[in-house]
């Protein structure tokens, strides 16, 4: 697998931004057939750190229902798999650079 199709976007929660700053944990949205390794390995080379650990979870998909105007709105959110990123001690990154 490519290293520019492991990482997908940063997800950028209140959760994850907490982690950010306690923990030096930083939260991907990355493809379902990544590895541990390859998803560091791509870290690494785009962002320019040290990745002191990686742990990954495949988050199901959900059914999701609304009454609208319209009418009774079905759909399905899709699964993806979501990898936490710890960064060495002093390192960070700079997920709001160009913004």
């Amino acid at each position: 697998m490519k290293l520019s199709e492991v990482l997908i976007k940063p997800i950028l929660t209140e959760k994850a931004n907490a982690q950010q700053e306690s923990l030096r944990r930083f939260a991907f949205k990355v493809a379902r057939k990544a590895n541990k390794l390859e998803i560091k390995k791509a870290i690494e080379t785009f962002y320019g750190v040290t990745v002191v650990d990686v742990n990954t979870a495949v988050i199901p998909g959900k059914n999701k229902t609304r009454f609208t105007k319209a009418g009774f709105i079905q759909g399905r959110k899709s699964a993806y798999k979501k990898a936490l990123i710890t960064v060495a001690e002093g390192e960070t990154i700079d997920l709001y650079g160009a913004v």
